[in-house]
């Protein structure tokens, strides 16, 4: 559960943009998505196996 606490005299603005940081960081919305859909073993092996061939053909810093 995601929460933070306001104080006094914190503008509101301030402190959703603070909670959508928060929010974004945790991985909720990306875990969300990931479990709303069946992905079959095969395409999700596929899909990891892009992933990896692109990390190992990016350069290097």
């Amino acid at each position: 559960m995601v929460g933070i606490t306001v104080g006094d005299s914190e503008n509101i603005d301030k402190a959703l943009k603070r909670f959508k940081k928060k929010y974004e960081r945790s991985g909720i919305l990306k875990e969300y998505k990931k479990r709303t859909f069946f992905v079959k073993p095969s395409v999700k092996k596929r899909m990891e196996r892009i992933k990896a061939a692109r990390r190992a053909h990016r350069p290097v810093r």
